[in-house]
């Protein structure tokens, strides 16, 4: 694991490379870049005027809320997306030819992916967004991310209090309740109004982020990518056509596989313990007076008072996720290498710089690594890459692809280190379990959704 959310310690990663620990850290006193202890990033302070008008909103309403039951969210949303819009700012409109050539792009890549995997066409629809416009439409999936963690943070340190002092701290609790949703929200918020910016696609941290089906690129966030590169703008636009048209074939006709993402997630959080030290400490020292005190205030959120340790569970659910992404990393690398071919002169320039983006740690994995816990990493990327081409010359497309008909057949982490022995089961043939295990997926299905249909 390397950068951790909401709070969580860690030190400096090993894997990066140099100078990237150094850019998390404060040059001036040597402490980490994050005033309120929950993660990675630098606090705008631009952003205070807004923060307080809803510790206002927050303290006159705390009565009605109590009295009638009520009960605010882990991650105060509304202060997210308000913080996303400051940062964001004023946007034009995507202009009509800009929008056309991007419907036109993603149509012929899928053209050209149909020759070279048997999935499907996943896209109903394609979409030029601007950084607001994703924004609003990749919240909805951000709460699902966010909610595991920030919920379990919420709630694990008040479950191991005594019941005569959750008695007694009922007030307290639930004020402490909301001040960390606004923590949590302003974090979320501005990484979000810095991701919108960055993102080049909806798909392009690997999870479904935008509504099913619909490809969506970004055309400011593309712009500024071409500027840096020597190939024609038409073809890092066609470029990332068939990643996004790719990553929607999966997404679409492997139903298990969003659900398999935001299980690791939830895996993830349900292992979280919390040293209830620092929160007794805080609660020994805390003075109310010091919530009109803007001062004290930021000192307040800066004392990272939750401190959850890894477990060995959240450790395993990680890797598992961290093993998907990076096998859905690496078969869209290779399909899209295969589709695009000759037709393509800069494919394979265009993706080293992909892969050099991820390496460097950009705004997508550093906002990703902070809010979820993980961060992707490049030896596994390439790994999983490798595994797909070398099965692809082994056995062919249609048995490559007909492993994602379930979780069970998919190569483990182990097999990307070893990727041999996992091409000679699937050149042999060993299915053994896959018939009952399909069954049984089948049947969770029939049962109706569970949690995932909050």
């Amino acid at each position: 694991m390397a950068d951790l959310p909401f709070g969580f310690s860690s030190g400096d990663d090993p894997e990066r490379p140099d100078g990237e620990n150094d850019r998390k850290k404060d040059p001036d006193d040597g402490s980490p870049a994050n005033p309120f202890g929950f993660g990675g990033g630098d606090f705008d302070m631009n952003n205070l005027g807004q923060i307080f008008s809803k510790l206002g909103e927050m303290f006159s309403g705390a009565g009605t809320s109590m009295a009638g039951g009520g009960q605010a969210g882990a991650v105060n949303y509304d202060l997210a997306r308000q913080l996303a819009s400051s940062s964001i700012g004023f946007v034009k409109p995507v202009p009509e030819q800009t929008s056309a050539a991007i419907v036109d792009a993603v149509r012929l890549a899928d053209t050209w992916l149909d020759g070279v995997t048997p999935l499907p066409a996943g896209t109903t629809g394609t979409v030029a967004w601007t950084p607001s416009e994703w924004v609003d439409n990749t919240l909805a999936t951000w709460k699902r991310l966010c909610d595991p963690v920030a919920e379990q943070m919420s709630t694990v340190w008040a479950s191991a209090l005594p019941e005569e002092a959750k008695a007694m701290a009922g007030p307290l609790m639930a004020m402490m309740t909301q001040m960390g949703g606004m923590a949590f929200g302003s974090q979320l918020g501005q990484a979000l109004g810095t991701l919108s910016r960055e993102v080049l696609t909806s798909t392009d941290i690997g999870l479904p982020l935008g509504p099913k089906g619909v490809a969506a690129l970004m055309p400011e966030a593309i712009e500024s990518l071409a500027e840096g590169l020597e190939q024609p703008r038409s073809e890092i636009m066609m470029f990332l056509a068939a990643r996004e048209a790719a990553h929607h074939r999966l997404f679409s006709h492997v139903p298990w596989l969003p659900v398999q993402l935001l299980n690791a997630v939830e895996a993830f959080a349900r292992g979280m313990k919390v040293d209830m030290g620092g929160i007794e400490d805080f609660a020994a020292g805390f003075n109310p007076a010091s919530l009109t005190d803007p001062s004290a205030m930021e000192q307040l959120l800066n004392q990272g008072i939750f401190e959850p340790k890894s477990t060995p569970e959240q450790i395993a659910a990680l890797e598992r996720l961290e093993t998907l992404l990076a096998l859905i990393e690496g078969w869209v690398q290779t399909v899209v290498s295969a589709a695009l071919g000759d037709r393509i002169p800069g494919t394979s320039a265009l993706s080293e710089t992909l892969r050099r983006r991820r390496a460097t740690g950009g705004p997508a994995e550093q906002t990703f690594a902070t809010l979820v816990g993980l961060e992707l990493r490049p030896r596994k990327l390439r790994e999983a890459a490798v595994l797909w081409e070398r099965l692809t010359e082994a056995v062919g497309a249609d048995a490559r692809d007909g492993v994602w008909q379930h979780p069970d057949l998919l190569p483990g982490a182990d097999d990307l280190d070893e990727p041999a022995g996992f091409i000679d089961r699937v050149m042999g043939g060993d299915t053994s379990g896959i018939d009952q295990a399909i069954a049984d997926l089948e049947k969770d299905f029939n049962d109706g959704p569970g949690d995932d249909s909050k």
